[in-house]
């Protein structure tokens, strides 16, 4: 009878143990699209800050045009937990709490997202979570936290999958469905393990607002552009590359850079995180982040990732296979030069027949794909097309 019932507890356990050990499906089907603190402000954030932010992102229409998770990073919380180990936001800068954020997020149509980190110390040297999974994860339950991004300072010797595993399935005990955003910056390739352990996963380093700069873990777009390649065959529905957020607004990229970032950022399928200080945000920069057609190619149902079609010198093809037959065709030199497109549609092999092109940044048709294409192209700009089968 004791072995029996030994045996049965065993089966139950057994089977318990899958079921609990999921992510929450059904979150991101395209990927998250809002704004985060940390590429502006870093650690300077506040009650003040993020309610600002949200209404400035409801009047500049970036709300309506899809971004909807704003993200509180590091630096919300009090320098130590409570007594009964509880972490506590920054009395002085969140003197309402984080509940309170996100009911004032949620009230205008914004889903709230929050910072914390898988070791024992934030980068900001704040309260990590490392120890606190599974209570910190009903604290972002009780708050409404809609969106976790958890980074990956101060780990020690800590083993990535076990510990971002360990996060997942308390947020998963905690009941309410979570974005869970995996920040180890690509350390141990996450592409290959995170599927189901969370809906995105960083790849690379910080990025920063310039073009090709590289330092240990500040780089430049273009730079964190060419670690994508190759990429594409991890991401769909679900379950996303993030090449981190977007840096358009930002003061070290030119008018030509924010939008080459922008579009290929769409074409990688990435998740669209701005970091710019929406309030002053100037015209140009809320026309790129607001290009509802360059949007549509991040946000397509089928979800694919784009790809490297062709790299030569002074210019690169990216081309993402889209809903319907459709495809998206990026242009981009980046060279410092003009240059001049000379493209024979016949080349493009992963076309078939004849396609409908339009220009997504003059909006405006352009005929068909029928001999060739020709346009001079700026330095560190793109061309975007959207061919869709003339039936």
């Amino acid at each position: 009878m004791m072995k029996a019932s030994c045996a049965s507890a065993l089966l139950v356990l057994t089977l318990a143990a899958p079921l609990m050990a999921q992510k929450f499906e059904g979150l991101a089907a395209t990927p998250p699209m809002g704004w985060n603190s940390w590429n502006t402000f870093q650690g300077n954030v506040s009650e003040r800050l993020i309610e600002e932010m949200a209404d400035a992102m409801v009047a500049s229409g970036m709300l309506k045009a899809g971004y909807r998770y704003i993200v509180v990073d590091d630096g919300w919380e009090a320098p130590e937990r409570d007594a009964q180990g509880n972490l506590v936001p920054d009395p002085a800068r969140f003197p309402h709490g984080m509940k309170a954020i996100g009911d004032y997020l949620h009230a205008r149509g914004f889903l709230f997202g929050i910072h914390n980190c898988a070791g024992t110390k934030t980068c900001a040297g704040l309260p990590g979570g490392r120890g606190h999974e599974f209570q910190d994860a009903r604290a972002y339950a009780a708050w409404g936290v809609d969106y976790l991004k958890y980074d990956w300072c101060n780990h020690g010797t800590a083993n990535s999958e076990e510990t971002y595993k360990t996060m997942r399935d308390a947020l998963r005990a905690a009941g309410r469905p979570i974005v869970f955003s995996l920040c180890e910056w690509g350390d141990t390739k996450p592409w290959t393990w995170a599927k189901d352990v969370g809906h995105l996963w960083r790849t690379t380093g910080d990025i920063m607002d310039c073009y090709d700069c590289q330092g240990a873990y500040s780089l430049g777009w273009k730079y964190i552009l060419d670690l994508q390649a190759g990429l594409e065959q991890y991401a769909g529905p679900g379950h996303w590359n993030d090449p981190d957020m977007l840096e358009v607004g930002n003061p070290g990229l030119s008018a030509a850079e924010s939008r080459a970032h922008f579009s290929l950022w769409a074409m990688l399928a990435a998740p669209l995180m701005a970091g710019n200080d929406v309030r002053r945000m100037p015209d140009e920069a809320r026309g790129v982040l607001t290009n509802a057609e360059v949007i549509a190619l991040d946000q397509d149902a089928l979800g694919k990732q784009g790809f490297r079609f062709m790299k030569h010198p002074g210019k690169q093809i990216w081309a993402k296979e889209l809903s319907g037959g459709e495809w998206a065709v990026c242009f981009f030199n980046d060279s410092d030069e003009t240059v001049q497109l000379r493209i024979d549609w016949s080349n493009l092999s992963f076309l078939s027949g004849a396609y409908r092109v339009r220009d997504l940044w003059q909006k405006k048709d352009l005929g068909r794909t029928e001999g060739e294409f020709r346009a001079p192209l700026p330095s560190h700009d793109v061309e975007v097309l959207r061919l869709t089968p003339a039936r």
